[in-house]
């Protein structure tokens, strides 16, 4: 048994806590993704209805800058 590819040899129950993290950061790094996304949604809804004169939400408010 053992890490793939790396010549470090691991427990069955070290290569589960390895695993269990790759999977935890893969979570976290798709997580970063959803919120970068909807903060850039947030920012271009936010510039069009300041530009109609209409009223953000608090989170389209929260991407402006002043």
């Amino acid at each position: 048994m053992g890490h793939k590819n790396s010549g470090i040899e691991l427990t069955e129950a070290e290569q589960a806590e390895h695993d269990a993290a790759q999977a935890a950061a893969q979570e976290h790094e798709a997580a970063i993704a959803v919120a970068k996304a909807q903060y850039a949604t947030d920012k271009a809804s936010a510039k069009a209805k300041l530009i109609a004169g209409e009223p953000l939400t608090e989170d389209e408010a929260n991407t402006i800058v002043l």
